[in-house]
């Protein structure tokens, strides 16, 4: 007998149950926020509007099936059963949280604030939920879309996944040393272990990104260099093409700034080589998950073979 369908439920903590835990009871909270020229009933109101969409998502899912639900901060230790359906419920950012964690299973977002959310990733209303959360657990009837990813792999076998974008530099913010290269190519005639010229760089850090990203950081960075005039567009999200900056990269009698943007296409790699005591790569902005990188390591970064199917 098979087991009936698993929905898990993702959320984060509002706004305002964070400032109760740190300031103890609700009404230091908002004396907190007065004193700050802020009022409380809009932060109580968007944490009440979060807990109706997250109680109205857990009554769709049909009786006879398994749920759970899962806190942000406790996906680390969450196990993901290779059936589940992930109903993550919140903003798009948490979309992009929660799929490095998963290996295909499909995703359905919901809106917890509509109108406050830009909807790129969290694209549904809790009303809607019942009858994706059937389409999803019956393979997406063709609604699946599948959004590339990038992954950064270390020579001692760490590895990290993100939906948005990979940033390697220095911990503290401070100046990253590395070489700086790439291995692969599309063209297969040249091989897979093909490399490019290679480039000792000081910088504020490398910043690899997907097309999900290319709407957030990577887009600043490329309109920072003048856009099409530095590269013609932008991957897009389900293209497997990976879009590269390197920050604020100077010259120096041992430093190059040669190679400071570019296209990662299927095969490609962009190999960095330490050259610091410390660098750390870490994904869509969650510093707290990051691969620690010493000196002399390597680390690859290139479009992942896994993919988000999110329910669009």
């Amino acid at each position: 007998m098979s087991l009936a369908p698993r929905v898990v439920l993702v959320h984060r903590r509002t706004e305002y149950e964070e400032l109760v835990a740190r300031h103890g009871t609700p009404g230091q909270a908002a004396f907190f926020l007065a004193s700050r020229g802020r009022s409380a009933r809009e932060v109580e109101g968007r944490h009440h509007r979060q807990a109706a969409a997250l109680a109205g998502a857990a009554a769709a899912v049909p009786l006879d099936w398994r749920r759970s639900r899962v806190e942000r901060s406790d996906l680390p230790r969450f196990l993901f059963e290779p059936g589940d359906v992930v109903a993550v419920v919140g903003q798009d950012g948490l979309v992009a949280n929660v799929a490095k964690y998963l290996d295909g299973q499909p995703v359905v977002g919901v809106d917890a604030d509509p109108g406050r959310n830009p909807g790129v990733l969290v694209r549904h209303r809790v009303e809607a939920l019942p009858a994706l959360l059937r389409a999803a657990a019956a393979g997406g009837a063709g609604a699946l879309e599948e959004r590339t990813m990038v992954e950064a792999v270390a020579d001692d076998g760490q590895r990290l996944l993100a939906l948005n974008e990979v940033y390697v530099g220095q911990a503290g913010h401070q100046t990253a040393r590395y070489r700086l290269g790439t291995a692969g190519a599309p063209d297969a005639s040249e091989g897979p272990d093909a490399t490019g010229p290679v480039e000792a760089q000081a910088s504020s850090g490398v910043l690899v990104s997907t097309g999900t990203g290319a709407t957030g950081w990577c887009r600043s960075a490329w309109l920072e260099r003048g856009g099409p005039a530095c590269l013609p567009a932008l991957p897009g999200p389900d293209a497997s093409a990976l879009a590269w900056f390197v920050r604020e990269a100077w010259p120096s009698p041992t430093t190059g700034t040669s190679r400071v943007h570019g296209l990662l296409e299927a095969g490609q790699r962009l190999v960095l080589t330490v050259e610091s005591e410390r660098l750390v790569a870490f994904g869509d902005g969650i510093e707290a998950d990051a691969l620690d990188l010493t000196w002399g390591q390597s680390v690859r970064l290139g479009v992942s073979a896994t993919r988000l199917r999110l329910l669009g």
